[in-house]
This record gives structure tokens, sequence and C-alpha cells, in this order.
């Protein structure tokens, strides 16, 4: 038998068909090649990140995948603890609203005619539909939540923690409820563009004034940084809410240099998976990879890293039903709500 070359890290193993876990699989697809392997590296990433007792994780989320029939997936994953922070589209986590609401998407052919869609009140997002009055329902819940709130300056987590606790006492289980019994703070540095854009404004122009300050939510969201040992982040899709993510270790770099007059300090993510269907050579954000990361000083060079090409559609459930049947449990939990929503 020949050995294995130095410039390689493992043999590649033909995948046997036999009876196993779903998590079994996921570990044995380490040794095979592509997107299948990327899948399996990551996932065993993912373990060892959740096996790290000194470790504080950021999920960023992006994309349409509440309406894809994603969002009690990422209710789990903050239920169970397996995150710290949750850093969202507005649109994720609205739309989850929608449907625990009692409302329903509905699957359509992506060729449908559009403008009969319009005509009929129906909103399509690629293959899925929503009823446009009831999305208003939604939207206005929100309106109704804000008129609740004194007027004030907030950050996004303290805006989106007294709505999950609206939400929770309506008994409306959402993933921003679900992350308010969980003492889990959610940040969304693009709130408005989404349903809360609508609650906001309606409220806005009927005299209720609520401001979000997005220099004190980035403030927030580097201090939970800067108390925590080690840092890591789970990225489903791009946008926003992964530069956000990783802004927040930039910020720990220029902090020490200008407060401290440390030069050489860095302080990126230990473990960190991506799963997105963007690519690099377009130069944005959603799809840089995590080994380009490493010269912001955003990722370690020595940290555990896999990207995966793949629809969250795919991966998200695969993922989640090997945490459970493999039994793996988040190690220690970091208590971070604190440092965002002191009083509480």
């Amino acid at each position: 038998m020949s050995e294995i070359p130095d410039f390689a890290y493992g043999e590649v193993k033909a995948l046997d068909v036999k009876e196993r876990s779903i998590h079994e699989l996921l570990l044995a697809m380490n040794d095979i090649s592509f997107q299948g392997r990327a899948l399996g590296e990551a996932y065993r990433i993912l373990i060892d990140m959740f096996n790290d007792p000194e470790n504080t994780i950021f999920l960023g989320l992006a994309g349409s995948i509440s309406t894809a029939g994603m969002w009690k997936i990422i209710k789990w994953l903050v239920e169970e603890r397996y995150v710290d922070v949750v850093v969202s589209t507005g649109a994720i986590i609205s739309e989850d609203i929608y449907e625990a609401m009692g409302f329903k998407y509905y699957k359509v052919h992506p060729c449908i005619d559009d403008a009969m869609l319009l005509e009929r009140k129906y909103d399509r997002f690629y293959d899925t539909v929503a009823n446009e009055l009831d999305y208003r329902k939604m939207e206005g819940l929100i309106r109704e939540f804000v008129e609740t709130l004194p007027e004030g300056v907030y950050s996004t987590p303290e805006f989106l923690y007294e709505f999950g606790k609206f939400l929770n006492e309506k008994g409306i289980d959402s993933i921003v409820a679900a992350a308010y019994r969980a003492k889990v703070p959610v940040f969304s540095p693009a709130l408005v563009d989404s349903g809360y854009g609508m609650g906001l404004l309606l409220a806005y122009r009927s005299g209720k004034h609520i401001v979000l300050d997005m220099v004190k939510d980035f403030y927030q969201l580097v201090e939970i940084g800067r108390h925590s040992k080690k840092v890591s982040a789970i990225y489903i899709g791009g946008g926003v809410p992964k530069d956000y993510v990783n802004l927040m270790t930039v910020a720990q770099t220029l902090i020490a240099e200008y407060e401290e007059g440390r030069h050489d300090y860095y302080k990126g993510f230990e473990y960190i998976v991506q799963f997105t269907t963007d690519m690099p050579q377009w130069g944005g954000l959603s799809g840089a990879t995590l080994e380009e990361a490493v010269s912001w000083g955003k990722v370690s060079p020595h940290a555990k890293k896999r990207t995966v090409h793949v629809d969250a559609t795919i991966a998200l459930p695969i993922i989640a039903h090997g945490l459970l049947v493999g039994r793996v449990k988040r190690k220690n939990p970091q208590n971070v709500l604190e440092v965002v929503v002191k009083k509480h």
C-alpha cells in the first residue's frame, strides 16, 4: 500500500451503503470529496466548536430561509443553546412570525404568472407564496408592539428582546420569542429592510418615535466580543450579518491599537463555518472565502474553518438532525445578554 504523501491530509475513502445514522453519515463524509467532504468537515468543526467550553458562538443569518421552512431549525439551535448571539436580516426574524401567527406559505411553480399573483394579492419568494393581506397582519403586529414601547433610543437587541417578550406573552412562538426565553441577544443591523420597517414606519407616522441607534448596536456587539475568551461563527448565507459579525473581530484590533497602544493584537474566530451559494470571484463579502478573512484578522490563522457551497435548505436539515441523532450538545453556553440588556 502506498503512503499518504506529505502534502495531503488524509485519503479519500469510497462511501459504502449501509444502515447508519445521519450523524455517522456526516462523519463518514469527511473522507469523500468536493462539497460532500466540505459538509462533513464543517460538521466535524461544529462538534469541536460546541465542545469548547470557553467559546462564544455567533450565528449569522441571511437569505429567505424562514419562508423556505427553515425557521424552526434556527429556533431549535437557539433553544438548545448551540449559539450565544444571533445576527439576522429583518426578513428571517419577521417572516417566521407570519407562520407562527397561523398563516401559511404555499408551494408554487417558479414560472407562475406574477401579474396574476399581484391581482390576487400573493407575494412570491421563488417557488413559494404568501398572502399579502396576511403579511400585512404580521406587519401590523409589529406596529402594535411598537406602539407599546416607551419612546426613546434602542439598539436592535434591546428592541428585539422586548419584542421577544411581547410575542412570548402572546404565545407566538418565533425565533425572537425563543431567543427571549433562552436569553440569547438578537441583532439585526438592517432591521428596517423588512416587515419591521413597515411596522416602525406606520408607528412613526402616527407619532410614535422609536430610534434605532446602530452605533450603540455595534458597540454592544463589540463588547460581547471583548468579554469573550474565544469567538467563533456560523454563517448561513452572507450579506450584512456576515460582515457585521466579522467587523466585531476587526474592532478588537482597533481598540487594542488606539486605546492600549498594542499593534499586534488580533482576536479572530477560532472556529468558523459558512454555508453559502455565493462565490468569491465576484469580490463580494457573501462569497468571500474564510482564508481571505485571515488577511483582515477576522479569522485566526490557526482556526478550524470550512466553507460549504450549498443551499441552506439542504445543509440546515442535515446538520440539525445529525446533531440531534448524534446527541451532540453544547458544552458550556455563554451568557452574554447582560452585556446588552443590563437591567435584565
